[in-house]
């Protein structure tokens, strides 16, 4: 089992910046993918950045603005949000996906508890 205690979400003004940090309670060398999600009320969970053995993916949305990155030290995934907008009000997810033995079996996805960004003067 992989523990993803989230951290850094908060109030913030139009154009300020958050930084979110997901701790794991496991060496990131032990994850595939590795990835942020959020979610308003009444809509779906969407995906806002991932890394990925392929690469690192951003949506469309938040492209340019945000960064993900990993901190295998500290065993940290975290997202810089800058020139935040208030369609950036969301709960946002850690998600990571284990590695698996052969053929990818064994793999087991995680999610953390969501932290709460809310952007608004």
């Amino acid at each position: 089992q992989v523990q993803l205690v989230e951290s850094g979400g908060g109030l913030v003004q139009p154009g300020g910046s958050l930084r979110l940090s997901c701790a794991a309670s496991t060496r990131l060398s032990s994850l595939n993918v590795m990835g942020w999600y959020r979610q308003t009320p009444g809509n779906e969970r969407e995906l806002a950045a991932r890394i990925t053995p392929s690469g690192t993916y951003y949506a469309d949305s938040v492209k340019g603005r945000f960064t993900i990155s990993e901190d295998n030290a500290k065993n940290t995934v975290s997202l810089q949000m800058n020139s935040l907008k208030p369609e950036d009000t969301a709960v946002y997810y850690c998600n990571v996906r284990t590695r698996g033995g052969a053929y990818g079996f064994g793999s087991k996805e995680y999610w953390g508890q969501g932290t709460l960004v809310t952007v608004s003067l």
